[in-house]
């Protein structure tokens, strides 16, 4: 019997499942452009309270719910802070500059994560030579970074620095619950000292697209406008926000098994010859692993696994990264473990990796 394919690429790489396509098929939906889908409706009440918020704004997507915070905070010509390796910067497309005329300043933070001290002397001087420093952009998990979350202590920390300063705070909240489950506080808690928080239904939550800006009433009246001129004004939307609805009720808790699942693939991988990956610093759903340049390149590893039924890609010429989800249980990963395992004994520096990489996605 033919093995199913371990696909670790991402967790947005998910189907809906049985029960959420059920909630799909009976949404109860209008026209969500003119405030008349109900479904849509009730998810943004649902997440702005959850989310400690006065509104929100159902989106098409993370990176459409990113740039409509950092056009509602921002006009053209300011600048934003943010952490070197975040989303915002580095996977959709310049969109601050290409979209709002928004600069970034790249700050190297620890593991993808920003501190006061990083910060501390990076606002531009009232001088007119200068862009406005307007908006501080965190990313919680941090992708890149390793799927680290935030200490709810160093967040809030942040926030306040940010506020005390004049300046606005965005949160990238993509992965946001895999935070909530890590830290064990609520989202609303780690929520308290942004301004605006995005949260991406699309990957560990499970759905099959979507996302969701909150913020008070006046910053999501902006962000509306925003997302109409970004072509993401939606019609009969119920119909995904009835899958994301179903997730807030039934995908939350169980997170905890893709970090369990993560930890168990870092802990499997760890004895390997060749492969060099930290299991003590997985944090959640993310498990990113290095191989030595001896045995070839992480696209030639990627490849390789995808010819054993295993898809985890390169992320750099000699790192790759694994994603557990929904999709992957315990037996899928330790399959995927061994996978490594007998590639690194079988060899693959001759192997063809071109397409494989090196590509991270979200």
């Amino acid at each position: 019997m033919t093995l199913p394919l371990i696909d670790m690429r991402s967790d947005t790489v998910t189907k809906p499942t049985a029960e959420m396509r059920q909630a799909m098929a009976r949404a109860e939906v209008g026209d969500d452009m003119s405030g008349e889908d109900p479904t849509v409706n009730r998810l943004e009440a649902v997440m702005a309270e959850l989310l400690g918020k006065e509104a929100a704004v159902f989106a098409c997507s993370g990176t459409q719910s990113n740039q409509m915070g950092v056009r509602t905070h921002c006009l053209p010509g300011d600048e934003l802070l943010i952490e070197a390796t975040s989303h915002i910067v580095n996977y959709e497309q310049g969109g601050p500059a290409a979209l709002s005329g928004v600069t970034g300043r790249l700050i190297t933070g620890q593991n993808g994560l920003l501190d006061i001290a990083d910060l501390e002397g990076k606002i531009r001087a009232d001088n007119q030579h200068l862009c406005i420093t307007r908006l501080v952009c965190l990313e919680n998990t941090s992708n890149v970074g390793g799927g680290r979350a935030y200490p709810l202590e160093q967040i809030h920390r942040v926030g306040k620095w940010a506020h005390q300063h004049g300046l606005l705070v965005h949160l990238d909240g993509a992965r946001l619950f895999n935070a909530v489950i890590a830290t064990g506080a609520s989202a609303a808690e780690i929520c308290r000292h942004v301004d605006t928080v995005s949260v991406c239904f699309s990957k560990g939550l499970g759905c099959p697209m979507g996302s969701l800006l909150a913020g008070s009433k006046a910053q999501i009246a902006k962000a509306r406008r925003a997302r109409k001129l970004f072509g993401g004004a939606l019609r009969q939307a119920g119909i995904v926000a009835a899958a994301a609805l179903y997730a807030i009720e039934n995908h939350i808790e169980r997170l905890h098994v893709d970090h369990d699942n993560a930890k168990e693939f870092a802990n499997a991988i760890y004895g390997i010859d060749g492969i060099t990956v930290e299991p003590g610093e997985v944090e959640t759903n993310l498990v990113f692993f290095n191989v030595d340049p001896s045995l070839g390149t992480a696209a030639q590893l990627s490849a390789q696994l995808f010819e054993r039924g295993v898809r985890i890609n390169a992320s750099a010429p000699q790192r790759l990264r694994a994603c557990t989800h929904l999709d992957v249980d315990r037996g899928m990963v330790l399959r995927a473990a061994d996978a490594v395992a007998e590639c690194v004994s079988a060899g693959f520096a001759t192997t063809n990796g071109a397409e494989f990489g090196p590509y991270s996605r979200g």
